[in-house]
């Protein structure tokens, strides 16, 4: 595989600013909030770097491996691409590029229902490889066309998403627009004609949709009452019963995303789930919880053997992803760098924003001396 890195732009930093510059406002907003304050957005990233890592230089050490087996498969890396609602908005294709840079890069890529590329169009991509997150419907009957199309596709693991029970309140969304109902300002259209790149690949792409939900929704439908279909057509809170109907229904790994406290752990647990995904939904839920790295240990302490414990929210770059595991997370997670890659280089932005985080996390496993992600746990130096 060749490598595709950009020396011009080499953190996520970097490409954030390029991404700022070439994207609309209102799409680089949605990208970038929280909810209310963004007091917890903010909280998940300063936590982690609160971690410290404890190097040893005067030892024997033949070098580090990232691979990382997980649900039975070995990836190349401790890392996947989370998954991200109106990609597409973002940036135009911006799916399909994270897709196929996954399995190029051989990461898990975790597409959401309502992403703007289908579930048999991003299975192409990664030959089956895919993960899909599934909001929940209301009605058990579109549940159920959803899962069989996903089990047709070949999806490895389902992801049940638990951390967003109601739609947040998010005050730069409201103001673009960008809310549902959503609505297209004139502010909105000039900040499209400021942006001609993305303009005129989003006019050779075609308009965003919710692709995988197409085949659902009533055609001829304007933005106001598509916003309303879709707001009556999912309910977001989970239960004990809604997650033991998909779980005698679904055959392959069952992952639940959103668990931060025990009781639901436990709950998950004892329903027969692979796996959990600390998350807080990228700090775009709720302001006043605790963030995912305060919630992590715990999880792992108690149910570190009995389940698959993961996390997002908060992870930016390669020693990011090092701290996360080495608070005992099985596996790692994250949405706006990958987007923020795509927004500055487009179609290579999956490529380079991927081999620049093996090559972040590639080099603190060296300057630490650990040989396997594992070990990361042996290095986090006690609070």
């Amino acid at each position: 595989m060749a490598e595709t890195f950009d020396s011009s732009v080499p953190s996520i930093e970097f490409l954030r600013e390029r991404a700022r510059r070439r994207m609309p406002r209102f799409a680089f907003e949605y990208l970038e909030g929280g909810c209310n304050s963004n007091v917890n957005l903010q909280r998940n990233t300063a936590e982690i770097r609160e971690i410290r890592l404890q190097p040893y230089y005067v030892r024997d050490y033949e070098g580090s491996n990232l691979e990382t087996t997980l649900f039975g498969h070995t990836y190349s890396a401790p890392f996947g691409i989370s998954p991200i609602g109106l990609q597409g908005l973002m940036w135009p294709k911006a799916t399909e590029i994270l897709a196929a840079a996954s399995k190029e890069h051989n990461i898990p890529f975790i597409l959401s229902t309502v992403a703007t590329a289908s579930v048999e169009t991003v299975s192409e991509l990664t030959e089956g490889k895919a993960w899909f997150q599934l909001y929940h419907p209301t009605e058990d009957a579109l549940r159920d066309k959803l899962l069989k199309r996903v089990e047709a596709a070949g999806c490895p693991v389902l992801v049940l998403l638990a951390d967003t029970p109601t739609f947040a309140y998010r005050p730069m969304e409201i103001r673009n627009g960008l809310s549902i109902p959503p609505r297209m300002s004139l502010r909105n259209i000039a900040q499209m004609v400021a942006r001609p790149t993305w303009s005129f690949s989003q006019l050779a792409a075609g308009a965003p949709e919710f692709k995988t939900m197409k085949p659902y929704i009533p055609k001829g439908l304007n933005m106001k009452h598509l916003g309303l279909f879709m707001n009556k057509t999912f309910s977001g809170r989970l239960s004990v019963d809604r997650i033991k109907a998909i779980r005698d229904i679904w055959k392959g790994k069952l992952v639940v995303k959103g668990i931060v406290n025990e009781e639901d752990c436990q709950k998950v647990v004892d329903l027969g789930a692979d796996g959990i995904i600390a998350s807080n939904h990228g700090g775009r839920s709720l302001d006043a919880g605790q963030t995912t790295i305060q919630a992590l240990p715990k999880l792992v302490e108690t149910f570190g053997d009995k389940i698959t414990v993961m996390i997002d929210s908060g992870l930016r770059e390669g020693p990011d992803i090092a701290c996360a595991l080495a608070a005992g997370a099985d596996f790692t997670f994250m949405g706006r760098s990958f987007m923020y890659g795509v927004g500055a280089l487009g179609k290579r932005g999956g490529l380079h924003t991927i081999t620049m985080l093996k090559r972040q996390l590639q080099q603190v496993m060296e300057q630490v001396a650990c040989s396997k992600v594992s070990d990361f746990p042996k290095h986090r130096i006690d609070p």
